[in-house]
Formats: structure tokens, C-alpha cells, sequence
């Protein structure tokens, strides 16, 4: 079996997922790098040949949000009659206006979207519901709207298990709470800012889905045409990679991918792409042979500055 398909525990819900999930970001919302041809989401039919293709290959985990405009709509529309096969992830507090959003965590707001994803969505329930945290977390949790509009909606069976998609000192903060069962943070290989909290949603039993594993798109060969665009030091950090590589776009994906991998806490990356070949391609590149000492060598120039003391 393929690395990228081994099932692991999100965290304590009794949910496994794929090592590789798949992030639907992409299939709904413009989104990514170079110009709006290569931004521009698919049309219909293509999205649901990608939806389909992700469930075929036996990745189990698909990530949406009410942001992501078309998104939620097109996995019930494509994938409702498959709903077994699949752990729905979904986001609440980032509302849609397309071509826009807005934020609005109230808890009349919270309720009507979360009643409004499960009509897209086409399902009796939603596995994980995340808040979609704005400019101003904090106030969002010292509110505490959001999360009570959550927990009733779990109450009334609409939801199974609360996330938030955080990082930082609000993901420390919802750790601490004891009210979030997943939590989705960005890590990877350029951006291990949140490697401590990782390691605490093991040890407190909470789930881990990884967005941004592949930096958004920035640790793949799309990143070739982008080099001097990117800000420092994640372009430094890029070029030492790719030089350790020889170049090689496909490699630095395999190098983001299996750093990922060697960590037990985290329950998924989050690939997201509009195109079944890339899902194919994420399968194999967990599985590359990449020489003895490369990953040591990547997780080496990679690593964060000690603390200033």
C-alpha cells in the first residue's frame, strides 16, 4: 500500500484518515499561483471528475469551507451518493458572497451557515466543523458564540467533532479550552513556526490537518517560474532545497511530502490541486527514494533560529 494512503487516528474522534487528504480549496474558488489562467477554477464537470478521481484513489479525508464558493456545492453535488467512503471537513465564520467574503461569528450567523453547508453539502451530518478564524481571533473566542453555536449544532446531530484552522497562540489558547477535538495548523518544511504545537495535539490526543504542507504550491515545480517573487527567508530556504535536489521540482515535493510523513502527529496533509494527475503524483512522491541523508540534510537547513535569549 501506498504511504500516502495509511490510515491514521484523528486524534480521539475514532475517525481515521489518509495520510494524504484532499483540500477542495481549488475546486470552487480561484485560487494559487501564476495568472488567472492557472488560478481560475475548473468547470463543473472537470471538478467532479477530480472529486470522484480523489475517492478512487483511497484518500478518505476532504477538507471544504463555506469560503470556498463553489466548493461545498460541488462535493454534494458529485459526491453525496458517496458519502460513506469519505470524512467531511468542512469551515464555518468566513461566509460567501462571490466573488467576495465576509466574516460574521455570531451565533445566529455560525447556525444559518452551518444548516446552509449541510443543504450544499447534501449530507445528514458533517464529520469536523472548523471555525474559520478572521482578523481577530481572539475576540472571536472571548466571544464565545461561534463554539456555543457549534456545540448545539453537535447536539442536534448536525456536526460530529468541533476544529478550528489557527495556528499560533490562538491554537495554544484552543488547545488549553478543551473544546476542539482537530485543530488545522499551516506547517511545513519552509514554515515550521507551529512544530511545538504539533507536538501538543499529540500529547493532548487532538488531531492534526496540515494546510499549506506544500506551501501552496511553493514546494513544487510551479514554484520554478516563481523563485524571485517569494519573500524572504522562504526563498532562500526554496533555493537551498532545490539545490540539495539538483533542481528538481518533483524531488522538493517528495522532500515537503516525507517530511510530513515522518511525523506520527500529523493525521493529514491537506493537498489541494484542481487536477487528478497531482493527487496521483502527491501518491508516488511520499513513496520516493530520495537517498540516504537528503530529508536529514532538508530537516537541517530548514530549522528554525534558536530563540534569542
Amino acid at each position: 500500500m501506498k504511504r500516502g494512503l495509511e490510515r491514521r487516528p484523528l486524534g480521539r474522534t475514532g475517525l481515521e484518515s489518509t495520510f494524504v487528504g484532499f483540500g477542495a480549496l481549488e475546486i470552487g474558488r480561484d485560487w494559487g499561483l501564476g495568472g488567472a489562467g492557472e488560478r481560475r477554477r475548473p468547470e463543473d464537470a472537470e471538478a467532479g471528475l477530480v472529486l470522484n478521481s480523489v475517492l478512487d484513489l483511497g484518500l478518505n479525508l476532504i477538507d471544504s469551507a463555506a469560503a470556498y464558493h463553489r466548493s461545498e456545492e460541488r462535493i454534494g453535488a458529485h459526491l453525496s451518493r458517496r458519502r460513506s467512503e469519505y470524512v467531511l471537513a468542512t469551515k464555518c465564520g468566513e461566509h460567501d458572497r462571490e466573488p467576495d467574503t465576509f466574516y460574521d461569528f455570531s451565533y445566529g450567523a455560525i447556525r444559518r451557515s452551518i444548516d446552509e453547508s449541510l443543504e450544499k453539502l447534501r449530507t445528514d451530518v458533517i464529520d469536523l466543523m472548523q471555525i474559520h478564524f478572521g482578523p481577530d481571533p481572539r475576540r472571536v473566542l472571548d466571544d464565545g458564540e461561534t463554539v456555543a453555536a457549534m456545540k448545539d449544532a453537535r447536539a442536534e446531530g448536525k456536526i460530529r467533532f468541533l476544529g478550528a484552522s489557527t495556528g499560533g497562540d490562538i491554537a495554544l489558547r484552543c488547545i488549553a479550552s478543551g473544546d476542539f477535538d482537530v485543530l488545522q495548523l499551516e506547517y511545513s518544511l519552509t514554515n515550521r513556526g507551529d512544530e511545538g504545537v504539533v507536538r501538543l495535539c499529540g500529547e493532548r490526543g487532538i488531531g492534526v490537518l496540515v494546510r499549506g504542507g506544500l506551501a501552496y504550491g511553493r514546494l513544487t515545480t510551479r514554484v520554478l517560474p516563481h523563485l524571485e517573487s517569494l519573500n524572504e527567508p522562504e526563498r532562500s530556504l526554496t533555493k537551498a532545497l532545490l539545490d540539495l535536489v539538483g533542481g528538481d521540482g518533483r524531488t522538493l515535493t517528495a522532500l515537503a511530502l516525507q517530511f510530513l510523513y515522518r511525523n506520527p502527529r500529523v493525521s493529514s496533509v491537506l493537498a489541494g490541486t484542481k487536477r487528478v494527475e497531482h493527487v496521483k503524483a502527491n501518491l508516488d512522491l511520499v513513496d520516493l527514494n530520495l537517498g540516504p541523508g537528503t530529508l536529514e540534510e532538508a530537516i537541517r537547513i530548514t530549522a528554525p533560529p534558536p530563540p534569542v535569549a
